[in-house]
């Protein structure tokens, strides 16, 4: 029969299967049949083909994965190999908060990218919107800067319930994929659209600002959306995968010089620099890229998020 990954680890896998039941699975063989080779073999959102236990109905076996619609992963340096985070998605929510922890627009720029290369539709989920850092004129103008380019921007707080219901709106009946650095709030948000979901949720590290890594690992959640921000309609579900807390996000095969083309106010440009398609967009004359930039078409924010991504990859050196 088929089945849903909900988590797991290694090779033992939580699937809910299409008969309703919950079986823990493990992969026959130990290993799954995929072009690439991956640091984790199934994510949460995987459909896979199992064969049931005959003598224990909630355990079973893990046959073959079917096709995906698309993945969401990163690059692990530990295992030297692309980590999967989610799959088969209808959004990607970035979440991410005007301060506690301190804003890095970089590290949304880079899953932006990830996201373009998967064709996943990214949401940008600003969390703690109720405090003082979201009037910062520096944290304004980036998140203009990216609904200009056509980006979902969705402003909210977990714990006053700002923007929760349009954020309810969205969500309902779609899978979606909660990504972020430690701390941001994923689980605290989770835990409100969902009474009956009780998440764990960290405090910050005084010293750094940041958050410690309450998910440890992701799991998918089927969740009834709270009566509190449905307008009372009772019934209404979400798919909603939880991933553990980033520190640092390194994105899996894309070349240096192909960055360019997942920047959307590039992508005009690209092509019509006087080098053509060997312009690197850093100091040559006739670039288009760089002229756009000068004439404040193409924000110097986002352009230095742009060299500094292009250096990363070149360099191996990933910052936070």
């Amino acid at each position: 029969m088929i089945g849903t990954v909900i988590a797991g680890t290694n090779n033992f896998f939580s699937v809910e299967c299409q008969d309703g039941v919950l079986r823990s699975c493990s992969i026959k063989g130990k290993k799954i049949k995929t072009d690439k080779e991956f640091y984790n073999p199934l994510a949460p959102g995987d459909s896979v083909e199992i064969e049931a236990d005959s003598l224990s109905e909630d355990k079973g076996q893990i046959v073959s994965l079917l096709e995906r619609k698309n993945v969401f992963l990163r690059w692990n340096v530990k295992g030297q190999k692309p980590q999967l985070l989610a799959a088969n998605l209808d959004y990607l929510v970035l979440v991410t908060t005007p301060e506690e922890p301190p804003f890095r627009p970089r590290f949304i720029d880079r899953c932006l990218i990830q996201a373009e290369e998967q064709n996943i539709q990214p949401i940008i989920l600003i969390n703690k919107f109720d405090l003082p850092g979201a009037s910062d004129p520096d944290f304004v103008a980036r998140v203009q800067n990216w609904e200009d380019l056509g980006y979902s921007i969705q402003k909210v707080s977990a714990k006053t319930g700002e923007g929760l219901m349009d954020l309810v709106e969205l969500l309902r009946d779609k899978r979606s994929a909660f990504v972020g650095q430690s701390g941001v709030g994923k689980s605290s948000l989770i835990n409100r659209l969902n009474n009956d979901v009780i998440l764990k949720t960290g405090s910050l590290s005084k010293k750094y600002g940041r958050g410690s890594h309450t998910t440890t690992k992701g799991s998918l959640l089927n969740i009834n959306l709270n009566e509190a921000f449905t307008g009372g309609l009772q019934g209404l579900k979400a798919q909603i995968i939880d991933t553990p807390g980033i520190r640092r996000f390194m994105l899996n095969e894309i070349p240096a010089e192909n960055v360019g083309l997942y920047f959307r106010e590039f992508k005009p440009l690209l092509g019509k620099c006087k080098f053509g398609a060997s312009c690197t967009h850093t100091s040559e004359p006739g670039c288009k890229i760089l002229e756009a930039v000068y004439s404040g078409v193409i924000s110097e924010d986002r352009y230095e998020s742009f060299k500094n991504i292009t250096e990363e990859i070149k360099t191996g050196d990933w910052r936070d």
